[in-house]
């Protein structure tokens, strides 16, 4: 009987910390936004005759979110909770609420909005696609790569310690999404690969202190597009 290369099972071990780390992160992220946006008796599912749990909530969220004339900050918040219940709801909810994700994919692009807005979007994408194909494809098919990437290349300068937290928090986030995005999904670790600067970009952030986290996710990302094995 062959022995499995020690190389094999040095990637092996790697990976699984990933994924651990991946799904801790997730548990922190449930009990801090969950928690806090959705009351105990909305945690019931609702269930619909067409079988979408959530349905008449995320509609009505749904209709805030695109709602221009209401302030990004609300309308960021409605994403959150429509990614939150999009989870909670499983595949069903989770394909009925991906319509929503091109608003997500609009806001996003104007980088001019303050970090905690982006924090809002950044966190209701990182729900959405989840260990759900279906809307990491929808995601793809919308251009998030590219537009999450320019979060990772945009530079910042200041010389207030607090912006530049904020700003640092804002390409942690981003980090973290893109490996919820990758995990398992070959079709989004080639499409990163294709980003030449991102490899940098990853190691430049995973030397940065991630304290308060259950991984560092720039070193999870780049490990899960491969880089490590250039």
């Amino acid at each position: 009987m062959n022995k499995v290369p020690a190389s094999f099972m040095r990637i092996w071990r790697r990976m699984n910390n990933c994924l651990v780390g991946m799904c801790q992160s997730f548990r922190k992220f449930w009990r801090n936004i969950v928690g806090r946006y959705i009351a105990k008796k909305d945690k019931e599912y609702v269930f619909t005759s067409d079988g979408i749990f959530h349905k008449e909530k995320i509609l009505a969220l749904g209709c805030i979110l695109r709602n221009s004339a209401l302030s990004i900050e609300e309308r960021a918040k409605a994403a959150q909770k429509i990614g939150l219940l999009a989870f909670t709801g499983g595949p069903t909810a989770g394909k009925f609420a991906a319509e929503y994700l091109k608003e997500v994919a609009s806001l996003l692009q104007n980088q001019d909005t303050a970090p905690k807005i982006q924090i809002l979007l950044l966190q209701s994408i990182a729900s959405w696609c989840y260990l759900d194909p279906v809307s990491q494809k929808r995601a793809q098919q919308l251009q998030f790569v590219p537009i999450l990437i320019s979060f990772l290349e945009s530079g910042f300068e200041s010389t207030i310690n607090s912006e530049l937290e904020n700003h640092l928090t804002v390409r942690f986030w981003t980090c973290y999404v893109l490996s919820v995005m990758t995990c398992n999904n070959l079709s989004i670790m080639k499409e990163l690969k294709e980003y030449m600067n991102l490899k940098y970009h990853l190691q430049m952030l995973a030397s940065e202190n991630w304290s308060g986290w259950p991984e560092n996710f720039a070193e999870v990302l780049y490990f899960l597009v491969g880089f490590h094995r250039n």
